[in-house]
């Protein structure tokens, strides 16, 4: 019983030293340096903590699955990193625990009981005979190496004494603290990384809201409150207003973070470049805390951020603050409805009545600026600026909603001015744009009254029968039902391509006729018997105006006639019974700020001091060792000079040769010397 109790003690014992062995390795060190170098590497290229439509747009649904099982949209906060962190910290420190005492005591260890011939196999040493006593050969010998710098120990063994010089023996604490430096940082970094908030998530503690809702209907589940210790989050405050919390990003939600004071913006600046870009802008804030005997006003700007109570407020961007803009609506369907006004703030939405029902107006955002490359390099600018912008959807009584885009200003475009709106259906789409030709006013009035007039029957209809009667004259037969017929029938495709657009007339193109080459056929008899149409309501449209057309249509005029077409192609998948202008705006700014809480940062820092330190320590010390063997001899003293330097070879090899002789001059010689 005893014997088997032995020997599952030496078992337990062998598991137990082969595991420390393993978590101290440096493979095993390595290997996680490695892995958490690649995860860091990744963090850095990759964006962390954006919204998951976005990973969806920039990778697809296959790879966002991929990535997101993988943890790498978060990947300082995955569980797999902060195990890793945790398996690096424990390995780290097991090796320290292993070795240290080891270099410990070989730092203090001198090796007084070395043997003549061990001295002699080493590669640098050297042997005489010195004609002076043992007992002063000694003292000449300590004398002499201190003053090099080397601390000195001797031990007499009766027939011979041994002298063992050690210098820069501190590069082994540069191992320790490099070690420990990594100790530290992963410390800081599982602080930062707010293991205690993961944790609680993991249990069901924490879940992310995924509604877009106001912060006071956020459930209590996705508020932390004030008491957490780690944390990086954003929040927008518009100019007069102030905030306590800020958002954490959370998969594909996120979570409200509360803060023991509350921020006021008073007052945002921004200075742009002359083409429009932003320059620098800066935040005027005020922190209100019930510790405070008066408010701490302080301002801000990029890297320059007001630190208070731990945490820290960075100037991180700017967005709008709840704009407010008025809005005319000039009608694409119906052109008995007279144009039409609404007013609103950015973030609200309103219903509006529509010949195609009741539509939600959702308004997004509202930009002063909006800045692109020129294409035209030969102006010599390479931005340009296109003005205020608002974009908003419409969406229907089902949910289904357009989003769009419409600029303020009009934009030229070969020497031609057009209102600029663009229309998409999903945020993964770029948007496509109408280009709508403005008249002499920079208005849109020719544009709409041309409209009106195109989708009034009546109109189109005269103009119709008019041509028809007069292609007609020639011909025999029931003259009064065939005009009726063709009559009929062009209005019905002047107004299926009024509503629907072009690619209406190309389906029907493909129902009337069997085969392509038909199909093409019909195609361009359609598209003449529209121009023509539309030509003869235009010319009348011009006269009506007091334009002289008798001597034919100016360039302007004409070109104008062309661009009107290509828009009103365009107007079914355009997809809105309203043009909607930007008429007026009032703008507000609002602050992004990045406020953050990182108390493992000092030990992340200390950790970094550490490492440098031990960094600079092993490369930069050299641990050299000496030994002085001394023998009394008939007449004089037999001196074995022996040395050993961890690295660096080639200097060792000088400072070895120095010694050498300048031992050999302080203990004088009495026969030849031999130098190996």
């Amino acid at each position: 019983m005893s014997s088997d109790l032995k020997s599952g003690h030496r078992q337990q014992r062998g598991v137990g030293a082969i595991l420390i062995e393993f978590l101290g390795s440096m493979n095993l060190a390595i290997t996680l340096l490695v892995v958490i170098a690649i995860a860091a590497i990744i963090g850095t290229v990759l964006q962390q903590n954006e919204p998951y439509q976005n990973y969806i747009m920039k990778f697809g649904p296959f790879w966002f699955e991929l990535f997101k099982k993988l943890g790498l949209f978060d990947i300082y906060g995955a569980g797999w990193f902060m195990g890793l962190l945790g398996f690096l910290l424990l390995s780290t420190a097991v090796c320290v625990y292993r070795n240290t005492p080891v270099m410990l005591r070989d730092m203090n260890h001198f090796r007084l009981d070395v043997q003549q011939k061990s001295l002699r196999a080493f590669h640098h040493s050297a042997e005489w005979v010195a004609n002076t006593s043992m007992e002063e050969s000694d003292a000449l010998v300590k004398r002499y190496l201190n003053n090099q710098g080397y601390k000195v120990k001797d031990r007499s063994h009766g027939d011979h004494r041994v002298i063992a010089g050690m210098r820069g023996a501190s590069s082994r604490l540069g191992y320790i603290f490099s070690h420990l430096a990594i100790v530290v940082i992963c410390i800081g970094g599982l602080i930062d990384g707010n293991p205690a908030l993961k944790f609680a998530e993991w249990r069901g503690e924490v879940l992310p809201e995924t509604r877009n809702v106001a912060v006071s209907q956020v459930r209590e589940e996705s508020v932390i409150g004030p008491e957490n210790h780690s944390f990086r989050g954003s929040v927008s405050i518009p100019e007069g207003g102030s905030a306590d919390f800020v958002f954490l990003g959370l998969r594909d939600g996120y979570l409200v973070q509360q803060l023991p004071f509350s921020v006021e913006l008073k007052d945002f600046r921004i200075e742009h470049y002359p083409s429009g870009q932003p320059k620098s802008f800066e935040s005027d804030l005020v922190i209100h805390d019930q510790d405070l005997k008066e408010p701490l006003a302080q301002t801000i700007a990029v890297n320059y951020p007001l630190i208070y109570k731990g945490y820290a407020i960075y100037q991180a961007s700017f967005a709008d603050g709840g704009s407010s803009v008025d809005l005319r609506l000039w009608s694409l369907d119906d052109s008995s409805q007279p144009t039409l006004s609404v007013a609103g703030k950015i973030g609200d939405s309103q219903m509006i009545e529509s010949p195609r029902g009741p539509l939600r107006l959702e308004l997004d955002e509202f930009k002063l600026f909006n800045i692109f490359p020129e294409e035209d390099q030969s102006l010599g600018k390479k931005f340009r600026n296109y003005g205020p912008s608002v974009t908003f959807r419409l969406r229907k009584a089902n949910g289904e909603a357009l989003e769009y885009l419409n600029y303020m200003l009009p934009v030229s475009i070969e020497g031609r001015d057009f209102m600029m709106t663009g229309m998409r259906s999903t945020p993964a789409e770029n948007f496509r744009y109408l280009y709508i030709p403005v008249d002499s006013r920079a208005g849109v009035e020719r544009f709409q009254r041309f409209r009106e007039r195109a989708m009034d029957e009546a109109v189109v209809r005269a103009v119709v029968k008019r041509q028809t009667q007069a292609s007609l004259q020639s011909m025999e037969g029931d003259l009064a039902a065939m005009e009726q017929r063709i009559t009929d029938s062009i209005v019905t495709l002047l107004g299926l391509f009024m509503r629907e657009g072009v690619d209406a007339v190309a389906e029907q193109a493909k129902r009337q006729a069997p085969d392509e080459e038909q199909q093409q056929q019909a195609m361009d008899s359609y598209v003449k018997v529209i121009q023509g149409v539309l030509s003869e309501i235009y010319l009348e449209q011009l006269a009506g105006e007091g334009v002289d057309i008798a001597q034919g249509l100016s360039d302007a005029d004409s070109l104008f006639f062309d661009d009107a077409l290509n828009a009103y192609s365009l107007m079914g998948p355009y997809g809105s019974p309203y043009f909607l202008q930007l008429a007026n705006f009032e703008h507000r700014e609002a602050s992004g700020l990045q406020i953050t809480r990182s108390p493992g940062k000092d030990i992340v820092y200390l950790g970094c001091v550490l490492l440098m330190v031990g960094i600079f320590m092993m490369f930069y010390l050299h641990h050299r060792r000496v030994w002085v063997w001394l023998a009394p001899t008939s007449t004089g003293t037999e001196i074995l000079f022996a040395g050993s330097g961890n690295r660096n070879r080639v200097n060792f090899d000088e400072e070895f040769s120095d010694l050498h002789q300048g031992l050999s001059a302080v203990v004088s010689s009495s026969a030849t010397t031999t130098d190996t």
